[in-house]
């Protein structure tokens, strides 16, 4: 049951920090650079809640 919070809690706070690096006043590259952590980061996440690493 807790691998199913921590997926749902995972796949819910991507989006809004995606949303709030959109919302920053700096430039695209920087905002794409930051995109990418933020996406890498969830994916290393997700991949650890489910005892892949």
């Amino acid at each position: 049951m807790s691998i199913i919070i921590s997926v749902l809690v995972t796949a819910l706070i991507i989006p809004l920090v995606l949303y709030l690096v959109q919302k920053l006043p700096i430039d695209l590259t920087m905002k794409q650079m930051a995109q990418i952590v933020v996406v890498v980061v969830g994916i290393i996440l997700l991949l650890s809640s489910l005892d892949v690493f």
